[in-house]
């Protein structure tokens, strides 16, 4: 799903559909338990700012996209003239028409969504509208749009590579020893994640930890630092 407005201010509309899309309907698993793996990727800026970005290959690359247009009739802020008596409104919304023509001319799925004004009520409206479309895709794909177990295993990840930071600091000493002696005194099983923990707080002064260059980067030792 390809989201590209054309109005300044409705820049972050792509981003915010990416997450309210893909973290309700990236799914592992559906209702029933059974193994899907299905969603819906999300990305787009504002028209006239990728139409130099991905454009080119919406054209003329693989037809496994739609895009949504959003246009918004009255600018709603100043409108400067940019040149040959056009105003910046116009060259948005030349930008629109010229790129939906151009991926209709090669039978890329459209569709445009106008307000005649950005307001409080239109763009409630319009974000209620793309909520509703995700709650009846989910029920159509028997998928419950309303957890997000990917987001928790993400935070609890999260959570055990700052335990294990804790862990390896208090491990730290004045002898230097590499990340796997350190990732066994402090019980982290990923000796890798020890590694890349102890050379970020190395390149940081201040964070406790001071790094003896190796031969290689797995002989690399770090210890308290001085």
């Amino acid at each position: 799903m390809v989201v590209l407005p054309c109005a300044d201010r409705l820049r972050s509309l792509a981003r915010y559909l990416q997450q309210l899309v893909m973290e309700s309907l990236g799914k592992r698993l559906d209702r029933q338990g059974l193994l899907v793996r299905q969603g819906l990727v999300v990305y787009g800026n504002k028209g006239s700012t990728d139409q130099h970005a991905f454009v080119q290959q919406l054209r003329d690359g693989p037809d496994n996209f739609f895009c949504s247009f959003v246009e918004v009739l009255q600018p709603g802020v100043p409108d400067p003239l940019v040149e040959h008596g056009y105003s910046a409104s116009d060259a948005l919304a030349g930008f629109l028409a010229g790129t939906r023509e151009a991926l209709l001319q090669d039978g890329k799925g459209c569709l445009t969504i106008s307000l005649e004004a950005l307001e409080p009520r239109s763009l409630g409206v319009l974000v209620a509208l793309f909520e509703r479309v995700v709650g009846i895709y989910a029920e159509h794909t028997d998928n419950n749009a309303y957890h997000q177990p990917g987001v928790e295993a993400g935070e609890k990840a999260a959570a055990r590579v700052l335990e294990a930071q804790r862990g390896l600091l208090e491990q730290l000493g004045d002898l230097p020893l590499d990340a796997a002696a350190l990732a066994q005194a402090a019980g982290v099983r990923d000796v890798t994640l020890a590694w890349r923990i102890l050379q970020r707080l190395a390149a940081n002064p201040g964070r406790g930890v001071q790094i003896h260059a190796g031969v290689n980067l797995a002989k690399d030792r770090f210890s308290r630092e001085a």
